[in-house]
């Protein structure tokens, strides 16, 4: 596998045009990565799902995309018609159309002309991967003071064209003060046995707000990884909600960092597996200065030989006095063959905090189930009674009331 990407990664420096900067830049993460490889179990933060076995498993021999040079066919039908929105599009991890017709012209700006920073993310080998493989990455800028009128949909779209291959991509995002952005990730693969890496870098100034949303509901052959870095400075909120789903595998890590006070950072997440599918979910808050607030709830509901994992850590500086940080992680067991680990954890150094974590997994009450069949309810019935109701508590979280219906629609969630 290695060999097959060092000539990839060769074709990629001859093809594109790129500085010495930026030559050394990605010769320098290709090399971190070879040393590392894919994430394996024996890694702690790998431990439930070994990337490096399920790839050789569900991929077998994989390959770099490395071809750009091929427009692809917007297939209009996966957009989201119920909600009026601004679009980034991606296909096999080419951006095909930028549209923010909704919006002031003036009042954000895409850059896509980004130098390399200087520093190196020593975060994992899959982020040394993306550095040296992305084709080019785009930074969006939200202005000061201002609030788009329509949210941003980014769409993840695959399509039969690609097989076996890895797909890279880089956003960066930057809400100036008192700015704000609402923010779709919207998934749809008809590709099958591939690998999408993927690196968004959010910087939220003072008073900023960001809500992020990511939706993978459509059923796929596909493994994915989602790392979103967060900073935040004095007073910014930001929301994250996952929804997986769909993909055969997909590991979403949050890194939050709360620099600023009174920041606060919200993430709550569902699984909602089939058969034979792996989630995860790995979330790290950083509590860095006095007064801030984090608060995180995920629910899981798995099926036959369905795996999740929740990983939730809350870090407390000694600087970092009156935190206030919530964790609680539930699952639902649908069969003896589901599996669901999670690991919490606090690392406190200050002494006037309130922090609070807890985990608990089991199978559907049978009495709950006997109670409704008694009034009238089918068996089938009453199970997704329950499971529905399970999920709407992390449905209820969100605080955007149109992309809260969205998702309930999404989900056949009913009050």
């Amino acid at each position: 596998m290695k060999e097959q990407l060092k000539i990839d990664f060769e074709k990629i420096l001859k093809k594109t045009e790129l500085s010495k900067k930026n030559i050394s830049f990605k010769k320098d993460h290709f090399n971190k990565f070879c040393d590392s490889g894919f994430p394996s179990k024996k890694l702690e933060n790998w431990k439930f799902l070994d990337l490096n076995q399920i790839i050789k498993k569900n991929i077998g021999e994989i390959s770099f995309n490395n071809d750009y040079s091929i427009t692809n066919k917007i297939d209009t039908s996966v957009f989201i018609d119920c909600l009026e929105h601004n679009k980034i599009i991606f296909i096999n991890g080419r951006i095909e159309k930028i549209d923010f017709h909704y919006e002031d012209k003036n009042k954000i700006e895409i850059h896509d002309d980004i130098e390399v920073e200087n520093k190196s993310e020593n975060i994992n080998s899959l982020i040394d991967l993306n550095n040296a493989f992305s084709n080019k990455y785009y930074k969006i800028l939200v202005k000061k003071d201002y609030t788009p009128k329509k949210p941003l949909i980014i769409y993840h779209l695959t399509n039969e064209k690609m097989k076996t291959k890895i797909i890279n991509l880089r956003l960066d995002f930057e809400l100036e003060q008192s700015s704000s952005l609402k923010l779709i990730d919207f998934f749809d693969d008809t590709s099958d046995k591939n690998f999408t890496n993927i690196f968004y870098k959010f910087d939220l100034k003072q008073d900023s707000i960001l809500k992020n949303y990511k939706i993978d509901k459509s059923l796929n052959k596909n493994l994915k990884y989602f790392y979103n870095n967060i900073d935040q400075e004095k007073n910014s909120i930001s929301e994250t909600f996952v929804l997986s789903a769909g993909s055969n595998y997909f590991k979403n890590e949050i890194n939050c960092n709360l620099k600023g006070e009174y920041s606060s950072a919200f993430i709550n997440g569902i699984f909602s597996l089939k058969e034979n599918q792996q989630h995860e979910i790995r979330s790290t808050i950083n509590h860095l200065v006095e007064n801030t607030k984090s608060y995180q709830l995920i629910k899981s509901v798995l099926g036959k030989n369905a795996k999740a994992a929740y990983q939730g850590r809350i870090y407390v500086d000694s600087k970092a006095q009156k935190t206030d940080g919530y964790q609680l992680s539930k699952a639902i067991l649908l069969d003896g063959t589901s599996e669901f680990n999670a690991k919490p954890e606090l690392e406190i150094y200050a002494d006037d905090v309130k922090c609070s974590h807890g985990s608990a997994s089991g199978s559907l009450d049978e009495n709950s189930i006997f109670y409704l069949m008694s009034r009238g309810l089918s068996y089938k019935q009453s199970k997704e009674l329950l499971i529905n109701g399970f999920m709407l508590d992390v449905v209820e979280k969100i605080t955007d009331a149109e992309i809260k219906n969205l998702i309930k629609n999404m989900i056949g969630l009913k009050e």
